[in-house]
């Protein structure tokens, strides 16, 4: 049922978002060198490696590892790169991710294949097992400002307690984190 709700879902949004996609396409190759997507690989199901699209929000010279890693990442932001990621925009392309099935609505976030600390603890618990999501327990509850091993434990919660109705729930709180911009620390 939840690759259903999540193919049907992707299919409706890309539908409603196809003008903004489009639109904010264009102002990523307008305001920066490069090409419009970033393709990142993440560690997925099982720890299996895919490619995850984002619209890039950092110029091309930046260092591939996690944003909080940078000394000063509003140094590598691309003018519209800010407001793209307060506002999710660049989230959008990742309908792609859930289509193809490498990605759900709801999950934990797909760690950068680098990240290793996180994925050792997510496999360690059992969380490894879950399809990664656009958003997630542990996103609703702090997102870039949680330390990885509380991002793991909330990880695990929502392990234990998937359902379809805690999806919604977590749908839910991200449309009103996202209208908010809670929780974005660059």
């Amino acid at each position: 049922m939840k690759r259903l709700f999540d193919i049907v879902l992707a299919l409706i949004a890309s539908v409603i978002f196809a003008l903004p996609i489009l639109f904010v396409a264009i102002l990523v190759k307008m305001t920066s060198r490069g090409p419009a997507l970033y393709w990142s690989d993440r560690v997925g199901k099982d720890n299996a490696i895919f490619s995850m699209p984002k619209f890039r929000t950092m110029r091309i010279d930046t260092p591939a590892v996690a944003t909080h890693l940078l000394s000063d990442p509003a140094k590598y932001l691309t003018p519209c790169g800010s407001f793209l990621r307060k506002s999710s925009l660049d989230e959008l392309p990742q309908l792609w991710s859930i289509l193809k099935g490498d990605m759900s609505f709801v999950g934990p976030r797909p760690a950068l294949f680098n990240q290793d600390d996180l994925v050792e603890l997510r496999t360690a618990c059992g969380v490894s097992r879950l399809v990664p999501g656009l958003t997630g327990w542990a996103q609703i509850n702090g997102r870039d400002e949680l330390p990885i091993p509380d991002k793991v434990k909330l990880d695990e919660e929502y392990l234990k307690r998937q359902s379809f109705i805690t999806d919604i729930k977590i749908l839910a709180l991200t449309f009103l984190k996202v209208v908010k911009r809670d929780g974005v620390t660059h």
